[in-house]
């Protein structure tokens, strides 16, 4: 694999030759603290650019604006963070997420409705619960995946009927005990094959007759014993081995697991 500091080129953003003797940082070069195709702030690459930040973290807040987006970001990194409000409105995403990952959240709510679905995703990575909120009906699946998983799991209502069925299933997995029958009829099985394996024996028997053989096998496998005998005719080899295990169980044997 070839590492940017084996490339033997040094050009700026716009394709340039980078010309250190035009450069404002003479001094820094004759000292070291920059160096041409290893540390260089006009270079196109990323690393490049990184790097003379790394070394030189006192000049970030000076490139703030500059016109090479690249630049922009990796200073957002080590700039103050009181100079990094306005860069939430950068046209870049890069950009608004390098800033906005320092801020306080107060600062950073409006970035809930970026146009841009990574800024979302890393934005609702960093919210919690309430703040959360008005991102469940985001339009992007992944950032509504986000939420499920981390918003608390007494306001996941909402998400119950969301038109993803992987978002449902992180719901079904953390929703409160006392919900779950309102899932059990998903129109998607694995959603209610993860319902199956949280509701409470007594319930478990209502899919008893769910067309998914992985919920009857839950069933079979679970729910009270005296009412399962339907399923020892099953169409699937699976359940009808579980039920026919349980039966021949001792009733003391089967009351005491």
């Amino acid at each position: 694999m070839t590492m940017i500091d084996d490339i033997d080129e040094a050009v700026d953003w716009r394709g340039n030759p980078v010309d250190c003797g035009a450069c404002d940082h003479q001094a820094l070069l004759a000292t070291g603290r920059c160096q041409i195709k290893r540390a260089c702030v006009h270079d196109r690459y990323a690393r490049r650019i990184d790097r003379f930040f790394d070394w030189n973290s006192g000049l970030a807040n000076d490139y703030l604006s500059h016109p090479h987006f690249e630049v922009r970001a990796i200073a957002a990194k080590r700039a103050d963070v009181f100079r990094l409000p306005p860069l939430l409105r950068d046209n870049e995403e890069t950009v608004r997420w390098n800033a906005a990952r320092r801020l306080p959240k107060r600062l950073i709510l409006d970035l809930r409705a970026d146009p841009h679905r990574e800024v979302r995703i890393r934005i609702a990575n960093l919210l919690d619960d309430a703040e959360l909120a008005p991102m469940m009906t985001d339009t992007d699946y992944y950032v509504r995946l986000v939420v499920a998983r981390r918003i608390a799991a007494p306001l996941l209502s909402r998400m119950m009927r969301d038109e993803e069925a992987e978002v449902r299933r992180v719901v079904a997995r953390r929703i409160p005990e006392n919900w779950l029958t309102g899932m059990m009829n998903d129109p998607d099985a694995s959603v209610r094959y993860d319902i199956a394996q949280r509701l409470p024996p007594d319930l478990l028997i209502r899919l008893l007759g769910d067309e998914d053989w992985r919920v009857r096998y839950e069933v079979a496998n679970r729910a009270n014993v005296e009412r399962i005998g339907d399923l020892a005719r099953d169409a699937d080899d699976l359940v009808r081995e579980a039920v026919q295990a349980r039966l021949s169980r001792p009733l003391i044997q089967e009351t005491s697991i």
